[in-house]
């Protein structure tokens, strides 16, 4: 391949993804086919589908924002376009807000769990009406089953849902926007969670978000695997350039 044929797939890489850092780099060198190929495939659902460039960045904001993640470099790259393209400040912090939220659907699956094996799911109290009215009014949009969770813990629930509730901006995203956010983070595979999925979804469809904006949001998460390659292709260069102790 000629210098010239790698510098358009560099172009085409850049154009697709924002982006160049020296695994992309490595890898142009080595395998340039894969670099052509994979900024196709990665930059496919991040253009094609009805999400707005505003919402596909703060998508990946959560995405590589999330402890089950943890990308810094990634994270930078799309914070920056998501205030190129239109997210406020108060858009962004909501999404970070709803990534400190992540955790709670696996506390209360796990909860549900115990309550069922032990047997307290038929001997805790009844939850009082005003916790159980917070429940229903926060517990779907956020996919999280509280009721055994409250009925063991009221104080946590409680405390959680002030969390929920006051806990984000108060001009951030819409409650449609932070379904997709959230259905993001609970279908990639770093964290997939297939119950919160379900919840999210129906909770989507309640509020008349899109099939194909749920599917998008869905798809997005998918070319996050790429960062172990970009982590295998930096310790090949430094093995094949003699670098590595």
């Amino acid at each position: 391949m000629t210098d010239a044929e790698r510098e358009a797939i560099k172009a085409h890489f850049i154009a697709e993804r924002g982006y160049w850092r020296p695994w992309t780099e490595t890898l142009l060198q080595t395998a340039p086919g894969f670099v052509q190929q994979y900024a196709d495939y990665a930059g496919y659902p991040a253009r094609t589908g009805p999400l707005t460039p505003r919402m596909v960045e703060l998508i990946y904001v959560g995405l590589d924002s999330s402890s089950s993640h943890l990308f810094e470099s990634g994270l930078t790259t799309h914070m920056k376009r998501a205030l190129e393209v239109g997210a406020s400040h108060s858009d962004i912090v909501d999404v970070l807000h709803l990534v400190a939220v992540q955790g709670v659907a696996s506390v209360c699956q796990a909860s549900d769990i115990l309550a069922e094996l032990s047997g307290a799911a038929a001997t805790s109290p009844a939850i009082s009406p005003a916790l159980q009215a917070r429940i229903e009014r926060l517990g779907d949009a956020h996919a999280l089953a509280l009721n055994h969770l409250a009925r063991q813990d009221p104080g946590y629930a409680k405390v959680l849902l002030d969390f929920i509730e006051k806990g984000r901006p108060d001009h951030g995203l819409t409650p449609a926007e932070r379904c997709l956010v959230q259905l993001a983070l609970h279908a990639c595979f770093t964290a997939f969670n297939p119950d919160a999925v379900r919840q999210l979804v129906r909770s989507g469809l309640s509020m008349g978000v899109a099939v194909a904006d749920m599917q998008q949001a869905i798809q997005l998460g998918a070319h996050l695997a790429v960062h172990g390659t970009a982590l295998g292709a930096n310790v090949f260069r430094q093995v094949t350039s003699g670098l590595a102790t």
